[in-house]
């Protein structure tokens, strides 16, 4: 038995493993992991009743269900299927390779956007300026932006606290920064209607939750109630932070990406 098995089996393997791993964290950040591991006990059932101990039966009206069910997923699952997709091409494979490369001072260049970010949300913090801002990584946010007006600035802790200011026509909407550039502000994202989000929380944090689930971005929200500072990324949603926590993990995560 061991002798059949080749090193072309084990790639197989592995391509199958990851393809489902891929699966698994894109349904996961998008609150679908429920349905995602449904789909999945289908499919093995459906291996085991009909290829494995011969049920020709049952086997052939899950088969005829399986070849309906794949044009009920891709219309349910459009979004997730985009989002897999968008992923999969937005050259992490490639970003891996490069930072082995890459020289300290590029690391840190990379790196610049941090403090002023942090320190404008201490800043808004103490005076309950409501904000959301959000840190593009590898998926690109251009739609997003559109929804904006564009802005195409230097970072400064300065202007991303006047722009959040309470009498400016864009503080209600997102300010999304992209290859250390404030790109545009008053830009809308999605909602989240997960529901284990605490019900006093409001549409910032929301809409945080909502583009890390649909993208792979960093979102940054001061409460404009409380002054408090999360923030939310792959589809996890971090509340209460100080400014000296929020800087660890802005530092970890770009170190990480």
């Amino acid at each position: 038995m061991f002798a059949l098995f080749s090193i072309k089996d084990l790639i197989d393997i592995l391509l199958v493993a990851t393809l489902l791993f891929y699966l698994y964290r894109t349904m996961k950040n998008s609150g679908s992991l429920d349905i995602f591991v449904g789909v999945l006990a289908f499919v093995v059932s459906w291996v085991v009743m009909y290829k494995i101990l011969d049920m020709r039966l049952i086997g052939t009206i899950m088969d005829k269900f399986i070849d309906i069910g794949l044009f009920i997923l891709v219309i349910l699952f459009q979004d997730e299927i985009k989002r897999f997709l968008t992923e999969l091409g937005s050259r992490r494979g490639l970003k891996f390779v490069q930072k082995l490369f890459k020289s300290k001072a590029e690391v840190e260049d990379e790196k610049k956007w941090i403090l002023p970010v942090v320190y404008s949300c201490m800043n808004m913090s103490k005076t309950k300026t409501g904000a959301l801002i959000v840190i593009q990584q590898g998926m690109p946010l251009t739609d997003y932006e559109r929804t904006g007006d564009v802005i195409n600035a230097d970072i400064n802790s300065r202007l991303i606290e006047n722009i959040f200011f309470k009498n400016s026509p864009l503080h209600d909407g997102a300010l999304i920064i992209a290859g250390n550039k404030i790109m545009s502000a008053g830009c809308i994202l999605p909602v989240s209607h997960d529901t284990s989000i605490p019900r006093y929380l409001g549409l910032r944090h929301r809409s945080a939750k909502g583009i890390a689930q649909a993208t792979d971005a960093i979102a940054i929200v001061v409460s404009e109630e409380t002054g408090r500072i999360s923030y939310a990324h792959k589809g996890e949603l971090y509340l209460n932070l100080s400014s000296t926590d929020l800087e660890h993990a802005l530092s970890a995560l770009v170190e990480n990406e």
